[in-house]
């Protein structure tokens, strides 16, 4: 099972340090990134592999969700299937 990662916000020094490693504590792996800084904007998306997780998938978007919160940073995290859904013709 996958999962697809958001990160949007100011760019600050440690964002992809500070997700990657809230994913790594909760025994995601993370398979590829792509990041952009737009003048002062950072955006992020990231593709993970939620099989081996250690916390079901909605602690998981929690726990990204309460760090957005306290780094002013908007995380939104997707499973692989309602995102196939959402972009299936």
């Amino acid at each position: 099972m996958k999962a697809v990662i958001t990160v949007i916000g100011k760019d600050t020094v440690g964002i992809l340090s500070k997700v990657s490693t809230a994913c790594a504590e909760s025994g995601v792996n993370i398979i590829e990134v792509t990041q952009s800084v737009l003048q002062d904007l950072f955006a992020m998306i990231m593709l993970a592999d939620i099989e081996d997780a250690v916390i079901p998938f909605d602690a998981l978007r929690e726990k990204l969700d309460r760090l957005g919160s306290e780094n002013n940073l908007k995380i939104h995290v997707m499973h692989e299937d309602i995102f196939n859904s959402m972009h299936r013709i």
